[in-house]
């Protein structure tokens, strides 16, 4: 469990970086989440090093389940962006800091980062790796919530409601598809396929795609 609470502990510092008002003015947001996400599947790969072949067995069903439930969470945030909107004065602007990074690489890059590196390194070590050794430990349901709770707690540092809401989201839909299905598969696709639509294809504010 050190390795698991050592990648918690690097994540708080790598999503401080990234969203505290103190350093992200400072730093280029695609560059340090690559650095981050890549450094923490490092770890998670490293230490499952002998399980690998067992752990990302692959089944083609995991394709379209992960695709069905990246739409299904799309509109599960459409939905959610056009009430907030409507509930709360702060809520627009706060989604639009989250989508003020895009700026910050071409429309290219950061979908091909989001597909194919950001999103697949977010399921191996928040859910492949810290989720799966957390239910070891604790148990399914204990393991789910509380590496849900930390996911959720990292982008604290961004003092965005919206940011910290999306990820607790995020965070409990991803682990309980990780809990169902027992397969990082569905989570890595669903996350993979949701990150480039929401962001880059369709992003839910912003006057349409970049």
């Amino acid at each position: 469990m050190k390795a698991v609470y050592g990648g918690f502990m690097a994540a708080a510092a790598f999503w401080f970086i990234m969203f505290s008002p103190l350093t992200a003015g400072s730093v280029n947001f695609w560059f340090m989440m690559t650095l981050a996400t890549g450094s923490l599947t490092v770890l998670a790969l490293l230490m499952d090093r002998r399980e690998l072949k067992e752990l990302y067995a692959f089944d083609p069903k995991w394709i379209y389940i992960g695709l069905l439930s990246a739409a299904s969470l799309y509109l599960l945030f459409l939905a959610g962006d056009r009430v907030s909107s409507l509930l709360f004065d702060f809520a627009k602007p706060q989604v639009s800091g989250i989508y003020s990074t895009r700026s910050q690489a071409s429309p290219v890059v950061v979908g091909a980062l989001l597909l194919l590196w950001i999103g697949p390194a977010e399921e191996i070590f928040w859910r492949g790796f810290a989720q799966r050794r957390m239910a070891a430990a604790l148990g399914p349901w204990k393991g789910y919530l509380v590496t849900t709770a930390v996911y959720a707690l990292v982008h604290i540092w961004a003092f965005n409601f919206m940011l910290f809401m999306a990820a607790l989201i995020c965070g409990m839909f991803w682990g309980w598809m990780y809990m169902k299905f027992k397969s990082v598969w569905p989570g890595l696709i669903s996350h993979a396929v949701w990150d480039l639509v929401i962001f880059v294809l369709l992003p839910v504010q912003g006057g349409g795609a970049l």
